[in-house]
């Protein structure tokens, strides 16, 4: 089989007594779906722990320029110019320049102080980016000193050099290229994602509990014995999730390495020109797997591996498994909930093939005896191969 266009995977986690992911009440966010009220876990919370998790399959271990999300980095900026000796007013007035220059109305304009060097809202900066501006900031810092003339030069400068930030190889960093950035400034250059997050949520109806607690005193408890130094509660749920993931390979491999999606397919790309971003997508499962979200880590300990993955890949638009699940699973029954629930998957699978065809070659691992339609049973690393493979030498 050639590249294929897309890579699905599908998995199931187990939490017990955890708050992973909280809305603004501070209560377990919930998704109404198919007539049940269930638990989930945000896409963006999600993303946010793959991108900072830290071990051997960090995407920091790839050695790749990552981002830096921040609403300051004008401010990170003007502290790069005074430590490089470019004097306190130049140097702030550099970086307000640059700020104005980028973003215009966007800028925070009714702050004052270092708090002016801000944007309305966070943005994804590569860290090469970041550096970049702070290196031609600087030249510019020390060529002019009056308001006007650093505005003028910083204005300039990004207009004639957009061009350069914009083909700068990874420069807006690993993060964009995996889940896109959308920016309004016209100095730095959109990024389309090339990997697709869905919620999670549990296979079943929400099952959440309100935890009641106590902060005990030491002191007071061998003074006098009462010891209560607060009473508190907060919002715990247990559930089995279903996630989704899919990785647009040729958009992968573009945002990698500078060039046009559609040009992946050409010969003269493959397979080097594929080899990084193969090792992104082995570092991405592992991540997928294992690494766990979760607010109240310290009292809940909210850690857990895949209990089932499966990867697909194919040249088919993709599709998620989710209606398996449409109809909330009860939870109890002949065989345990978890069983039942990769049961669902393989009958979901089965029956899309029947419609379908099979447009897909499929991998999978799970720690129950079960059979998925048309797919090879793997351990994570030999899943974490079989990516690598498929997407550096285009063999699935």
């Amino acid at each position: 089989m050639s590249l294929p266009r897309f890579i699905q995977i599908h998995t199931l986690h187990t939490y017990p007594a955890a708050l992973l992911n909280r809305d603004d009440a501070g209560l377990a966010k919930r998704l109404p779906y198919g007539g049940a009220i269930r638990t989930r876990i945000s896409s963006q919370c999600l993303k946010r722990h793959w991108r900072v998790a830290d071990d051997a399959f960090s995407l920091a271990q790839l050695g790749v320029p990552m981002a830096t999300r921040t609403r300051y980095v004008a401010e990170l900026i003007r502290q790069r110019l005074v430590a490089q000796q470019i004097d306190e007013s130049r140097a702030f007035a550099t970086a307000e320049a640059l700020l104005e220059a980028m973003f215009g109305e966007k800028a925070d304009k009714k702050k004052e102080g270092t708090k002016a060097l801000q944007t309305g809202q966070a943005v994804l900066f590569g860290n090469e980016e970041i550096a970049y501006l702070a290196r031609r900031c600087r030249d510019i810092a020390s060529d002019f000193s009056e308001p006007a003339e650093l505005k003028a030069a910083v204005g300039k400068f990004l207009k004639e050099e957009k061009k350069n930030i914009e083909t700068m190889k990874l420069g807006s960093g690993l993060e964009s290229a995996l889940f896109g950035r959308m920016v309004t400034s016209d100095a730095l250059a959109n990024r389309d994602a090339s990997v697709s997050v869905a919620h999670a949520f549990t296979v079943h109806e929400a099952q959440v509990e309100n935890d009641y607690f106590t902060v005990v005193d030491d002191f007071a408890q061998e003074e006098d014995g009462a010891g209560s130094a607060g009473i508190f509660d907060t919002e715990l749920a247990s559930g089995l999730y279903y996630g989704y993931v899919v990785i647009d390979v040729p958009q992968l491999v573009a945002n990698l390495e500078g060039i046009d999606a559609k040009d992946v397919f050409a010969t003269s790309t493959a397979p080097a020109t594929r080899e990084l971003a193969g090792k992104v997508a082995q570092h991405l499962l592992h991540l997928i797997a294992t690494v766990s979200p979760g607010a109240k880590r310290g009292s809940t300990a909210p850690y857990d591996w895949a209990k089932f993955v499966l990867v697909e890949a194919g040249d088919w638009q993709p599709r998620s498994l989710a209606a398996a699940f449409h109809d909330p699973l009860p939870l109890k029954g002949e065989l345990p909930i978890r069983a039942r629930a990769v049961g669902k998957l393989t009958s979901e699978i089965g029956a899309l093939d029947t419609a379908y065809g099979m447009p897909t070659a499929r991998r999978f691992l799970s720690l129950d005896e079960i059979a998925v339609p048309l797919a090879e049973r793997a351990t994570l690393t030999q899943l974490g191969q079989w990516i690598t493979e498929i997407v550096r030498d285009g063999a699935c």
